[in-house]
């Protein structure tokens, strides 16, 4: 074969070879191999395309294959010829392979064939840094180009390609009008199109009260102490789905390849039952399982179950971790751990349920959030309670709820709505009202609107009324002064604004009435009005127009302005309903403190020894002084 080579420019020539296959990129290999020459370096025309097909049967009576001519390729496009499992397709391409010696205008454009992985699609993709002028021969080329990419790759042509024409036509009309295209970014072609087959789907039983359980932190750490074993559901949730197997649809790729699908594997169909608490919906794809009730997910002895009771004995990170359900999902649980030298709720534990109740203690840095929360033992300093509804017998942690109640509290935090105290020996407490029986010494008690103490024992115990020192009070009492302020500096740019344009218009009241007469006489007579009459009577009517939509804004906001200085007052007047109610006598030193809003002042008033004074308010004289007093209620 060596003799037949020629040169040019250092390429091995082949003289043109001509051969019949049903791969042409195997022919291309095998002629490279057999002249020493790269693949690369060959080209070919396309001579001849031959269209075979085939009907088989299940019998395997080998058919023969019969050729279609161009015009009967269309019958075989029907998915129901395509579909039929014992249909055959082949192609016979009769193709001359030469060397490629001369650059083609359209080496310009880097493109390649893909397919996705059915090779039902068949992609055509321009690269980023293409580029291509319009020649009169482009739309011939351009699709004997693709022709031969797709034969390269094995794909079959005039079969499935009723989708590239258009395709390739775009880029065409785009090119011609262009003239001159540059691809700043890839473009993808669709150029053949088979029948996708529907995926088989394998039975798969998915336990969706399962994911609640996750016990990664925001960096993907695993939290091990959140273990998820309480499982909280809500009524209507999904708790699990059975997918049905499904066995799927054929196809057939752009190789005239039959695609059969994979039967369906089943390995996971419910062996377990529900109680009457789980709900059930089956259709055609699916079966799904749902809560009928709030509370958590119970699965003992193969059976489901939704229930609302947990007994544990205790919270700990070796016995169940952290613990976190919805609060309105209904869930009780009874922590029964009560030695006193052990806690009931361990160190660092997260506990999240509706309600609770501990025995025991709760330890260093532990945590409990609840609709109602009960501690039979003690709390730890570094220990936080959150309930709407909160008892605890020895507080020394921070507690935050609505309606708290506290049997003795040592130098802990509470924040609540109204708060009763057994005894209190230090530590600070903000409500809306505080009731303490019996009052040690060295405790901080901030109120919006009472402070009752039954008997006093101790002393340097501070008592003090503020109207905003709740939740958001004291921001939207900052609010709304800075709405007065804006409100009042609005105000005042608007009434100079009202006063100028109403000295203009009473400056030019005898000009306009002028005016507005002289065209009422024009009309009347009919003849035509002035021009430059009938623009100064328009720019009178403007100005009296902008005045009045300026006295209209001017009253709007006189309005809110009022409205917010009515609650500026409102905030005002609660401090002189607010009472501190002493019902022993005051001993030791204790400072009884009021906090003024308008003008901004501490009041404070320090009661004598021994002396009764039940009843101690606010009061405002004529003059608008503010002073704390000795009252009768």
């Amino acid at each position: 074969m060596a003799e037949e080579l020629e040169e040019h420019n250092n390429v091995k020539v082949i003289k043109p070879i001509v051969v019949r296959s049903e791969n042409v990129a195997k022919e291309l290999q095998k002629v490279a191999k057999n002249s020493d020459v790269p693949v690369s370096s060959l080209d070919f025309s396309v001579l001849e395309v031959q269209t075979f097909s085939k009907m088989g049967s299940k019998e395997g009576d080998g058919a023969d294959w019969d050729e279609l001519a161009i015009d009967e390729l269309d019958q075989i496009t029907d998915d129901t010829t395509l579909l039929n499992p014992f249909f055959e397709l082949k192609q016979i391409y009769e193709i001359e392979i030469f060397t490629k010696v001369e650059e083609s205008v359209l080496d310009t454009l880097d493109i390649s064939i893909g397919a996705n992985a059915n090779m039902t699609k068949v992609f055509l993709t321009i690269k980023e840094g293409s580029e291509i002028n319009y020649y009169d021969e482009l739309e011939h080329d351009f699709f004997a180009m693709v022709r031969k990419r797709k034969l390269r790759a094995n794909i079959l042509v005039d079969i499935f390609d009723d989708v590239q024409k258009d395709a390739i036509l775009a880029q065409i009309a785009r090119i011609k009008v262009s003239e001159h295209v540059e691809y700043l970014k890839k473009e993808v072609l669709l150029v053949a199109e088979g029948l996708e087959p529907a995926a088989t789907i394998n039975d798969k039983l998915i336990l969706h009260y399962e994911e609640k359980s996750d016990n990664e932190d925001e960096s993907g750490r695993i939290d091990y102490s959140k273990r998820g074993y309480i499982l909280s559901v809500e009524e209507d949730e999904l708790l699990i789905e059975y997918i049905k197997p499904r066995e799927g649809k054929p196809g057939r790729d752009c190789r005239g390849k039959y695609i059969q699908p994979l039967p369906p594997e089943t390995a996971n169909e419910p062996t377990f039952t529900v109680m009457a608490s789980i709900g059930l919906k089956e259709d055609d794809d699916k079966i799904s399982y749902y809560a009928k009730k709030n509370g958590y997910i119970s699965f003992e002895n193969n059976e489901y179950d939704i229930a609302t009771d947990v007994q544990v004995d205790e919270i700990s990170f070796k016995t169940t971790g952290s613990i976190d359900t919805a609060l309105n999902a209904d869930v009780s649980i009874n922590v029964k751990e009560a030695d006193i030298l052990k806690d009931a709720i361990g160190m660092g534990m997260d506990v999240k349920v509706h309600d609770i109740h501990v025995d025991g203690n709760m330890g260093p840095n532990s945590k409990v959030t609840a609709e109602e929360a009960k501690i039979e033992g003690q709390t730890h300093g570094s220990s936080i309670v959150t309930a709407t509804e909160l008892k605890i017998n020895i507080h020394k942690g921070s507690a935050f709820g609505k309606n708290i109640e506290i049997t003795r509290l040592e130098h802990g935090n509470v924040e609540g709505d109204v708060v009763k105290i057994s005894q209190a020996t230090g530590g600070v407490v903000k409500a809306r009202e505080i009731y303490v029986e019996l009052l040690g010494s060295h405790t901080k008690l901030y109120a919006t609107e009472k402070i009752v103490v039954e008997t006093l024992r101790g002393s340097e115990n501070i008592f003090t009324i503020d109207p905003v020192l709740l939740g958001s009070a004291a921001s939207k009492l900052d609010e709304n002064e800075e709405k007065i302020i804006e409100s009042e500096r609005y105000l005042r740019e608007r009434r100079e604004e009202i006063k100028k344009y109403e000295t203009l218009i009473e400056g030019n009241k005898k000009a306009y009435n002028d005016v507005k007469s002289r065209l009422s006489n024009y009309k009347k007579k009919g003849i035509k009005m002035p021009d430059a009459f009938v623009k100064k009577f328009k720019q009178f009517q403007k100005l009296e127009v902008h005045l009045s939509e300026l006295r209209g804004a001017y009253q709007l906001k006189e309005s809110r302005h009022k409205t917010l200085n009515a609650k500026a007052s409102a905030y005002q007047s609660e401090i002189t309903d607010a009472r501190v109610i002493m019902k022993d006598r005051w001993r030791g030193h204790n400072e009884i403190k009021f906090m003024i809003l308008d003008p901004k002042m501490e009041l404070s008033f320090v009661p004598k020894e021994n002396t009764k004074a039940e009843f101690i308010g606010v009061m405002e004289d004529e003059d608008g002084d503010f002073d704390i007093k000795v009252l009768e209620s």
